[in-house]
């Protein structure tokens, strides 16, 4: 049986959180690319995440976590957490603003700018294991040797800020039909479904994984927990083997499906929003585009939304792609 799902933000907590969030920088835009929205035969509003100090929408997850640390008095000397580069540079960034000190695991062969950025916020970089869920045990290791504070990559504190992106996406434009959204380790997807409730908005939700990471798609399936292989070679924020529980808790009732996209779709969906945009997406990124031009036909005559989650890519990863090699 499926856990229940733990409590979501409200609008109250949300607009709390915006308000932490906008100390460091100001709403990301949302647009309608005219080229965008004629390569995918309808209304089209992106939502930049690409444009916030790391990149990435985890930045406003590990503002408000750490603000919530600090609310409550319990303002560590010592965060460590694992990531594949985004979270990573979030907490980086946050405890850098608390003063506390950063250990992030990394697995070996990770993004080496992510790497770069992550060391340049004042982080203690480690590499460990293959993927990330060796790179998870590790640091859950570091830290109870250290008697350091493990930051999950997902925990309703995090959901509390990333939900502000999808709050000002939601309020930007009301009247979208059918939203994609990006599966990592679930705080983006569990964010949207906070905002929509909180919004008390009509939008669809559709949930997208890899081909190559597919522990959502099948948990989603199955109605619990299921781990699996992880192979993508060009989205990394979304490879992950095991589905968080709590995460899977809230989605399941909310997801209206999860679509799956391999990694030449999503090659060709960060070209599409190169050429229609002139932004740069990194393969979790562009995932939404990807699922929704493998849909493309039945969205004719709505209106949709995609966020670009992130835009840190490797330069020579992007040369490669752009090249189509």
């Amino acid at each position: 049986m499926t856990r229940a799902a733990a409590p979501l933000p409200t609008l109250a907590d949300i607009e709390a959180a915006a308000r932490t969030v906008y100390q460091e920088f100001q709403p990301t835009p949302q647009y309608r690319w005219g080229l965008l929205g004629e390569r995918l035969g309808t209304e089209c509003w992106l939502k930049h995440e690409n444009h916030n100090p790391v990149g990435a929408f985890k930045i406003r997850g590990g503002l408000t976590y750490f603000d919530q640390l600090a609310q409550r008095g319990e303002l560590p000397r010592e965060v460590i957490s694992a990531t594949r580069g985004n979270h990573g540079q979030s907490i980086g960034w946050a405890a850098r603003r608390h003063g506390v000190a950063c250990t992030i695991v990394v697995p070996h062969g990770n993004s080496v700018e992510k790497n770069a950025a992550m060391r340049a916020l004042g982080v203690n970089l480690v590499e460990h294991g293959d993927d990330f869920q060796a790179a998870r045990e590790h640091a859950l290791r570091l830290a109870a040797e250290r008697g350091a504070h493990m930051v999950p990559s997902y925990h309703p504190d995090l959901v509390r800020g990333v939900a502000t992106y999808w709050w000002e996406f939601l309020r930007a434009v009301p009247h979208m039909d059918v939203a994609y959204v990006p599966i990592g380790l679930g705080s983006g997807a569990c964010a949207a479904v906070a905002a929509k409730r909180a919004l008390g908005h009509g939008v669809r939700l559709v949930g997208v994984v890899s081909c190559h990471a597919t522990t959502y798609a099948d948990s989603f399936a199955a109605g619990h927990v299921v781990a699996s292989p992880v192979s993508t070679q060009i989205a990394d924020g979304l490879a992950v083997r095991m589905a968080d529980p709590d995460a899977l808790a809230v989605l399941l009732p909310e997801l209206d499906r999860v679509v799956q996209v391999n990694d030449d779709a999503v090659a060709a969906a960060m070209r599409a929003l190169f050429t229609d945009t002139h932004n740069v997406a990194e393969g979790a990124g562009a995932a939404a585009l990807a699922a929704a031009l493998q849909q493309r036909e039945a969205l004719r005559g709505q209106c949709v939304g995609l966020p670009l989650t992130g835009g840190n890519v490797d330069a020579a990863l992007f040369a490669r792609v752009l090249l189509g090699q």
